[in-house]
């Protein structure tokens, strides 16, 4: 570990994030799409990364690389978070009163495209569906159900989706 004085620590971390920040932000922004969640990956980047550049454990000229890789790993990790916990619904937001009029007619025309678009899957894909989102178990117990690896059961899920949506789209056409 190299020993420098306080002064020319914060001025040597001023240069890094003055001579990286806009790279490193520009890489985040454009995997998450959400200027808030840009600029709390990338100040995580630095809280995470400057101990280690500081250590010398990164050779100057590979500090860059450094950087984003660990930026990567953070979108990674708060990408895999987002899937366990799942997406929520803010009750707070929904309006009942514009839910309730919609008109049962649309709902019905719905529920047949979706039904027919159901029956074009294949029956792996459609009991996926049917367990995952439908009655809503866990990867754990639908792969327990459908006997089969949880990877497994994920990729059968995103696959089917795809289809599902490839299906719905093409009757829109």
């Amino acid at each position: 570990m190299v020993h420098i004085n306080e002064d020319s620590y914060v001025n040597w971390i001023e240069q890094l994030c003055l001579s990286t920040w806009e790279s490193v932000y520009r890489l985040i922004y454009f995997k998450v799409q959400n200027r808030e969640e840009a600029e709390d990956i990338t100040q995580e980047t630095y809280v995470r990364a400057i101990p280690y550049l500081q250590k010398n454990r990164v050779p100057p000229d590979k500090q860059m690389a450094f950087l984003k890789t660990v930026a990567l790993n953070i979108i990674r990790d708060r990408w895999r978070q987002h899937q366990r916990r799942g997406t929520t619904a803010d009750l707070e937001a929904i309006a009942p009163k514009e839910v309730a009029s919609e008109d049962p007619a649309e709902w019905s025309v719905q529920r047949i495209a979706i039904e027919k678009a159901l029956n074009q899957l294949s029956k792996e894909q459609r009991t996926v569906i049917e367990l995952r989102i439908i009655k809503g178990y866990s990867v754990a117990e639908t792969a327990r159900i459908m006997n089969k690896k949880e990877t497994t059961i994920r990729v059968m899920q995103h696959r089917a989706l795809q289809a599902l949506n490839r299906i719905l789209h093409d009757e829109t056409k």
